[in-house]
């Protein structure tokens, strides 16, 4: 059986959507599974073993450029890459116009169907031309984790059940030999290469997803009162300006270079854990296993944070709404925030400590286990 999937973006989204991989090849073995995704995540998708082909799709480049040759090219790659083969199950699993166009693009077997999703979910996009350029639509529970979503399109179109364990597949190359990912970071610190590491994921497609710099500032100070070192990660000329800032301000500090998402995912397995924000790395921290404390400031992380029932244990979401409100205290001033400032941080400190814990004893679980 030859299954095509296509989910095009965002990161978190694509990394939400990998346990499907999984499932599919648990209930169908030897199955063949093809991705089409944005080529700007298509590395992400890379590092799971279960994907036979993956397929770039640069919708966005092709609309703004149609007319350049370059774009045209790749079109033609792209159609050429899609129709090679034939599809017993084509799944739109983003739910948009553009994904709907994609899954019909693709060619099928005699018996071939496209499925697609019957209705949006609570805080999720969606586009009603998915149904009906869909063979069969499947109805959807309205609040569903984005974990979900997916997995629960694919097991009531194919009539298979799934674990409410979440296992997402990813398998991270290791570091090339002679390749030190430490040595390649811009140090503004004296040089503490063998102390424990701690990755901050500051960065956010959105602003008002962020976490004041303060914020960042006196939880760094804490990690490297704990013997930490902290390393700060962007993705954009902002976001580094935003990570200098903070290091600036704190004695155990680096920040790493720009770099790809598997080598993001490397230097991510070198530390002991992250803290960030409901972004795309932060996701990917998520999906590595990695002991993760994850910082909402809208309520959302029952559809986008750590799954309780899964990783929970050592991977957690805190909420902290804009301004001091989100504490519940009338007394205090919108505008104020200078009063809740250390409550904030106390309450990630406590989660990540919680978190640290768990992962622990885990830890030990299995080496017990082991011996």
């Amino acid at each position: 059986m030859r299954v095509l999937l296509v989910k095009l973006s965002s990161l978190g989204d694509v990394i939400h959507t990998l346990p499907v991989v999984q499932d599919l090849h648990q209930a169908l073995p030897g199955i063949e599974i093809d991705w089409v995704v944005e080529p700007a995540f298509a590395s992400v998708l890379e590092m799971h073993p279960g994907l036979s082909r993956i397929i770039p799709c640069a919708l966005r480049q092709w609309r703004r450029a149609r007319f350049n040759a370059k774009a045209r090219l790749q079109m033609r790659e792209f159609w050429t890459q899609l129709t090679q083969v034939r599809y017993d199950c084509v799944f739109d699993l983003q739910g948009l116009s553009k994904s709907a166009v994609v899954a019909r693009l693709a060619k099928l077997t005699p018996a071939g169907v496209r499925y697609a999703m019957a209705n949006r979910t609570l805080g999720s996009s969606y586009e009603p031309l998915t149904r009906w350029l869909a063979d069969r639509a499947i109805v959807l529970t309205p609040q569903l984790h984005a974990l979900e979503r997916s997995r629960w399109l694919c097991a009531k179109a194919l009539g298979y059940s799934f674990s409410s364990e979440v296992d997402f597949g990813l398998v991270v190359p290791p570091v090339a030999r002679g390749v030190a990912l430490a040595n390649a970071e811009l140090d503004l610190s004296p040089s503490t290469s063998a102390s424990p590491k701690v990755a901050f994921l500051m960065g956010t497609s959105r602003a008002d997803k962020t976490w004041p710099e303060d914020h960042w500032v006196e939880l760094a100070r804490r990690f490297n009162a704990s013997g930490l070192e902290v390393c700060l990660v962007h993705g954009s000329e902002s976001e580094l300006q935003s990570c200098q800032r903070v290091a600036q301000q704190v004695s155990r500090a680096v920040i790493w270079p720009r770099c790809t998402l598997v080598e993001l995912a490397q230097r991510l397995q070198q530390t002991v854990g992250s803290v960030g924000v409901d972004s795309g790395p932060s996701h990917l921290s998520v999906a590595l296993d990695l002991v993760h404390v994850q910082i909402y400031r809208f309520d959302t992380a029952w559809r986008t944070g750590p799954m309780a029932q899964s990783h929970g244990a050592y991977q957690h979401s805190v909420l902290q709404l804009h301004g001091a409100k989100s504490l519940g205290d009338p007394t205090l001033a919108v505008n104020d925030q200078t009063s809740s400032w250390v409550q904030e941080v106390d309450e990630v400190w406590r989660t990540w400590g919680m978190c640290s814990a768990a992962k622990t004893q885990r830890s030990v679980h299995w080496r017990g286990l082991g011996s």
